[in-house]
């Protein structure tokens, strides 16, 4: 069922793409059409590494496709550098909802940096209100044509830099403005949660929602930390939660397991982890287990219980969409439409939204999915 970045696919004979769908960890910058990137760096006067949309393309998935997330991270580089205008970052917005909306999303939340935006005058607040203009048209233009979606923000904080306690009251002073949620992004090992203290206590005095990017480039010592000093409410990745399961035996689907104390209680609070199968195998977040998508232990987690949910992180840097991402798991673990379904209740039960918000979500989905 191999399908390309803008195609669809069938399951059970129901088209993949049609389907409703929950985007929790997708990064903005990570999701600019190519084309868009080679109109704003002409305006803005940026070189690129390539002269035309299709060989820029190429040329970020050459460099995306490294099994390392430091190669992986490189081309954000350029991306951000044609991303400093308010009418460029309204754009970007803009077509990033689009883009979602004729892919079947009815919810996503809108991952990025504003720190990384400010090179070209903006203020911080001002960088976040253009995101949330585009944001908001493109929500309108998905409504005109006929698809019902909303777009939050999740403003995250660079773990390398020093910045994180300033986005975090960016944060907070926009939840009525966009603002969902609070992230920390960036390189993960090396710069632990815990090194954001200040940042992360004045988030949970507000009550304002976390995830953190964790258990993708480094272990069960990084998950540990977004939890209990980030408060996380969901695991930006989580992969190598994995790492914590003792696999004893498998028999045909059957599969004995011993749990740690941490695997055991991110399962058991059904903390959701926002698990990115493309990505995962292109930046070598899953290389303990291999390098093929059947290697990646989305499915064990899966079977044991825990709340995963299927993301495509950057969907021009992996060249991906949800749909291809879901039609990659039902090709190589032989799911139906119930899986695909279960995956999308688990994202909106973990929305940054009130409850009433999410339930509607869940009856959408359970609409959607009763063909």
């Amino acid at each position: 069922m191999p399908i390309d970045q803008y195609g669809d696919a069938r399951l059970d004979g129901v088209s993949i793409r049609s389907l409703p769908k929950i985007s929790l960890h997708d990064h903005l910058d990570g999701a600019v059409r190519p084309d868009t990137i080679v109109e704003l760096a002409d305006d803005a006067g940026v070189e690129l590494p390539a002269g035309d949309a299709d060989d820029l393309a190429d040329w970020i998935a050459e460099q995306c496709d490294s099994g390392s997330l430091v190669e992986f991270l490189a081309p954000f580089e350029v991306v951000t550098a044609v991303m400093q205008s308010a009418e460029a970052l309204r754009r970007v917005a803009r077509e990033y909802v689009e883009d979602l909306a004729a892919d079947g999303v009815i919810y996503g939340e809108a991952r990025w940096a504003p720190e990384q935006h400010v090179a070209g005058g903006l203020s911080l607040e001002q960088a976040v209100e253009a995101v949330q203009q585009g944001l908001e048209e493109g929500e309108d233009a998905a409504a005109d044509a006929g698809h019902d979606i909303r777009v939050g923000q999740i403003l995250a904080a660079m773990r390398q830099g020093s910045s994180s306690a300033r986005i975090a009251r960016l944060a907070v002073g926009f939840r009525d403005r966009g603002a969902v949620g609070f992230d920390l992004a960036g390189p993960e090992d090396g710069f632990p949660p815990a090194g954001h203290r200040e940042a992360l206590d004045h988030l949970a005095a507000e009550f304002f929602p976390v995830t953190i990017h964790a258990g993708e480039a480094a272990g069960l010592a990084s998950i540990r930390s977004a939890l209990l000093d980030g408060r996380a409410l969901r695991l930006g990745h989580g992969v190598r939660i994995a790492q914590d399961l003792d696999v004893v035996s498998r028999s045909g689907d059957t599969v004995e397991v011993v749990f740690g104390d941490l695997a055991r209680w991110v399962r058991d609070r059904e903390i959701p982890l926002e698990l990115s199968i493309t990505s995962n195998l292109q930046t070598g977040a899953v290389a303990a287990w291999g390098e093929d998508v059947a290697d990646h232990p989305f499915d064990l987690l899966y079977q044991l219980g825990f709340a995963v949910t299927v993301n495509t992180d950057d969907r021009t840097m992996c060249r991906t969409s949800l749909t291809r991402e879901l039609a990659l798991l039902a090709e190589t673990f032989d799911y139906g439409l119930d899986d695909l379904e279960r995956f999308q209740l688990n994202a909106a039960a973990g929305a940054f939204l009130p409850v009433e918000e999410r339930e509607e979500l869940i009856d959408l989905i359970s609409d959607g999915f009763a063909l």
